[in-house]
This record gives structure tokens, sequence and C-alpha cells, in this order.
């Protein structure tokens, strides 16, 4: 099957948005302070508790974002509102500095998980299915390579069948028993793998507002960026997904690897 012009020029903007720079290279442009230094004002032990913190952060995300969405595949996404809420709680955070990441993140994270589910719909995803919920969910392991990654195991593709296993276990779990706790094994095991890439980029969000110039002002710079780079991911993804359905999957991977 041929790929009509116009979504292979969707295809063509979802793989740049999906493979771009980072969410690193973002913060170190606008706020013009290489990251490296805010890695080294982080406390010992910095990244254990990120990854507590991430994990946490996407249990409460997962049971208060997307259960509040109203099914209408194909409305406008309001990305700005979103954008300024998270940029809010950010200079929140950047005012009381690093100890109240444990506090913002949780909220933070809330808010973006519902911006995710606002783009899925409006490229026509139907948000009340088990599906459409755990591809939400997923936006979070995107655009954030483990550091023991290589170059084969970070494309957008990679981290997809990475997850694969844990994202069908996690739908029979929740088609059978729902979403209701945060505790299932599927559901945990799945949250950990998302976990593990998303808190990378939890990292270079902390490293920044760890820098003591940056503030309530830098903070919600910092939580923009922040909020910016999973709405690209989401919107990427979502283009992917509203194309598998037309083309199916395989087609739509050959395209992305080709353009």
């Amino acid at each position: 099957m041929t790929m009509h012009q116009n979504d292979l020029n969707d295809l063509i903007k979802a793989k740049r948005l999906l493979e771009n720079p980072g969410l690193a290279a973002k913060i170190t442009h606008f706020l013009g302070l290489p990251i490296e230094k805010g890695f080294a004002l982080l406390p010992e032990k910095w990244s254990a508790k990120i990854g507590e913190m991430t994990r946490t952060a996407l249990s409460k995300a997962i049971h208060a974002a997307v259960l509040t969405m109203q099914d209408s595949p194909g409305e406008a996404a309001s990305t700005t509102w979103h954008k300024l809420a998270v940029a809010t709680t950010g200079g929140i955070g950047g005012f009381f500095g690093l100890p109240a990441l444990a506090i913002e993140l949780p909220i933070s994270t809330t808010i973006m998980l519902r911006s995710i589910a606002d783009i899925a719909r409006s490229e026509a995803e139907t948000i009340n299915t088990i599906g459409a919920k755990i591809a939400c969910i997923e936006v979070f392991a995107l655009g954030g390579p483990n550091m023991n990654d290589d170059a084969s195991e970070s494309g957008y593709f990679a981290v997809r069948a990475a997850l694969a296993q844990s994202v069908t276990k996690a739908a029979e779990y929740i088609a059978e028993k729902g979403l209701v706790e945060e505790s299932a094994p599927a559901l945990v095991r799945l949250i950990i793998q998302i976990a593990e890439r998303f808190s990378i980029q939890v990292s270079e969000k902390a490293a920044a507002q760890a820098v003591p110039a940056i503030g309530a002002a830098g903070g919600a710079l910092v939580n923009t960026l922040f909020v910016d780079h999973f709405q690209d991911m989401a919107r990427g993804h979502f283009i992917v997904r509203r194309l598998e359905r037309k083309y199916g999957s395989e087609i739509v991977e050959q395209t992305y690897r080709a353009v």
C-alpha cells in the first residue's frame, strides 16, 4: 500500500519530533549553561531517589489524569493551558529548590499525562480504550535513551518493542480487573520500565533546578521545556499510531525508517 502524501508528511513530522536532540539539549540552549554543572550539585545517591520519585509520580498520574478525559476523538488539544499549569508548579518548585521536587513531580506528571491524553484525542484516539490509556503512559519512556542503550536500542520503535510485553500484560490485567490496583504486578512492571527512561529526563530537570541562580523563574522555564518535550513526544507517537490504524504497523515502521 502506498502512503498518501499528506500522511507521509505527517510521518516525517512525527519522526522529526520523536528523534529530537532531547530535553538536556533544550535546557542547555535556553538557559545558556551546561547541564553537567547542575549534575555536580545534586546530592549523593540522587539517582536512586529520582527513580523512586518517578515511579511514585507515574503511579499517581495513571490513576488521576486519563480517567477524567471525555471521549471526543479529533478534538483540538489545549496544549497551552497544560504548559501554563506545569510552568506554575515548576516556578513553585524552583523557589523552594530540590526538596520540593518530591511534591511537585507527581503534580506535574499528572498534568502532563492529561496533556498527552488531550493530544492523543486530537489524533483520533478513543481515550476510553485500554490501548489508548497505556499508549499515553508509554510517552514518558520516549525521547530519553537508557544509559545502557546503544544507538540501535534507543530509537522510537526500539523503545516500543522493549515495552511491548509489559504493555500487553498490563492491558490484559486492566481489561480483566480495571485500573484500580496500583500494586498490581502487571502495572508495576510497566511503570518500572517506563520510569527507568522517564527518570533520565527528571534527573536533567532536577540538575537544571539545582543551579542556585535558577530560582522560581528558571524553574518555570525548565518545567515549560519539560512539558513541551513530552508534548512533542506525544504528538509524534499518536501521529504514528493514527497512521498504523490506517496502513498497518509494518508499512508505517518501514516508511518511518526510510524517510
